[in-house]
């Protein structure tokens, strides 16, 4: 912890805030600018379905296998300097994406670039949570989620513009002075914080088996039907297993990499299950939603991109208000009704297809589902961040990301097949456009799900972690 914490609106907390954001914000542009720029990184690379599925996973897998393992490092030595070590990761691996020569060479490099998001992500909220005040966290968070949005707002735009004028190369290149600017700021202005009592030791056999578990049971949901069948089966059943191994092993250690015990609250449990339905309805969603938009409806990358701004500009507006409102009256409410919202406007964008015009058949979708995350995102990150002690911010933030990059993670991966669409039918708009409408409908249904979860799950009232700490033997 910092000698003092700070006060929101103050000019210290308010470089700490842009540090965090621009961090954060970093690497949520790159997960929109490349769904953008999939269809003409394939025509360019002679890349087929499951090649831009990995595209798009190999950079979740790494970030959602080893983001519990940034958290804990920034826990044990210093959340800014791990923060500041995985944006320069992340600067180096964003150039390599930008020369790859062949779709082997551009997913390796987005391995590699996942690493560094996966340092930087539960950095930019572990700052937050060991820097500012009790007292304003949450209004601070729903600012973190908001100005946040400013990414995910520019990037389609910035995306689909480069992919029409220049190359989808630079969409990777842009994150190069990004990370600059970051580094400046993070150097200058954010204090250092860190768990005083944090183990010495890391848990490696938990990391390895994480990423074991995610790594197979990813390769055999995104293979499945073109690989041979015993390698499809053989990843399922080792990545099964190992997840099993990596619950049973981090229950019995004493400095595991998930401290089990945090999951003792019901908040922190609850939440962290919606995080995995609402993501990875949200994954998936963007992946079709942008793809369908180029390949059915015949926009261009820059018009696709430009479709989906709505939804990050209510994200920009609102979001520090629904921060503030579910610090007074509690995440229960906006946790249930979010995802209902968002379930609506899945279905309302089931219709896009051939003739769709952007205010009649996009913009209503896009804005009932950005009114839903309006109002789910930054409680359900306060509430997760609120349901564990100070001490645990930077594993508790981890969690909570790697749970929602693995519900994106799996969804992205299972839905193309289970839809029907794979090899190459991105090009064929009779086939990806059925297997789109089914897919948003599963997004639905994942949402609604999440809705009930909330509602069932979370009791009315602030999240509190004094369930947590008195479960946790080691402080």
């Amino acid at each position: 912890m910092p000698d003092a914490l700070i006060a929101r609106g103050t000019p210290q907390g308010r470089w700490v805030l842009t540090a965090a954001v621009l961090g954060s914000g970093m690497a949520m542009l790159d997960g929109t600018v490349v769904n953008i720029a999939l269809r003409n990184v394939g025509d360019d690379l002679g890349a087929t379905v499951p090649q831009l599925q990995w595209v798009v996973n190999a950079y979740l897998l790494t970030l959602a296998s080893l983001i519990l393992v940034g958290g804990s490092l920034g826990d044990h030595l210093g959340r800014k300097r791990v923060f500041s070590i995985g944006v320069a990761w992340f600067a180096v691996a964003s150039a390599l994406c930008g020369v790859a020569q062949s779709p082997g060479q551009l997913i390796a490099a987005r391995l590699v670039q996942g690493i560094g998001a996966a340092l930087l992500t539960p950095g930019s909220l572990a700052m937050i949570q060991g820097s500012f005040r009790p007292a304003d966290r949450g209004r601070v968070i729903g600012q973190w989620a908001g100005l946040g949005g400013i990414a995910a707002a520019i990037g389609p735009l910035l995306g689909g513009w480069i992919v029409d004028n220049a190359s989808w190369r630079w969409i990777f290149l842009i994150n190069v002075p990004v990370a600059v600017a970051v580094l400046l700021v993070a150097a200058r202005h954010v204090p250092e914080s860190r768990d005083p009592q944090a183990a010495r030791s890391f848990d490696v056999a938990g990391a390895v088996l994480g990423v074991v578990g995610l790594g197979g049971a990813t390769y055999a949901l995104i293979e499945a039907g073109s690989a041979p069948r015993a390698n499809v089966l053989t990843a399922a059943v080792l990545g099964a297993a190992a997840l099993v191994a990596f619950v049973v092993l981090e229950r019995r250690k004493h400095d595991a990499l998930v401290p089990m015990h945090l999951f003792g609250s019901r908040t922190f449990s609850v939440a962290n299950l919606l995080t995995l339905l609402v993501y990875g309805a949200l994954g998936a969603m963007l992946f079709f939603l942008v793809l369908q938009l180029q390949v059915v409806t015949g926009w261009s990358p820059f018009q696709a991109g430009l479709a989906t701004l709505p939804l990050t500009l209510v994200m920009l507006l609102f979001s520090s208000r629904s921060g503030a409102l579910a610090a007074r009256i509690g995440p229960r409410l906006p946790l249930s009704v979010g995802p209902l919202l968002c379930a609506a406007g899945a279905l309302a964008l089931r219709g896009v297809d051939a003739d769709t015009s952007f205010f009649t058949g996009v913009l209503p979708g896009v804005l009932l589902f950005a009114s839903g995350l309006v109002l789910l995102v930054a409680p359900l990150t306060a509430s997760v961040l609120a349901a564990a002690p100070d001490r645990y911010a930077g594993i508790a933030s981890g969690i909570n990301n790697a749970i929602a990059r693995t519900g994106s993670l799996l969804a992205v991966s299972a839905l193309p097949a289970v839809v029907g669409i794979g090899g190459a039918d991105y090009q064929r708009p009779e086939v990806f456009g059925a297997g789109y409408a089914q897919a948003l409908l599963i997004c639905a249904v994942l949402l609604v799900g999440g809705g009930v979860v909330g509602f069932l799950g979370l009791r009315s009232g602030l999240p509190s972690s004094a369930g947590v700490a008195m479960t946790d033997n080691r402080s």
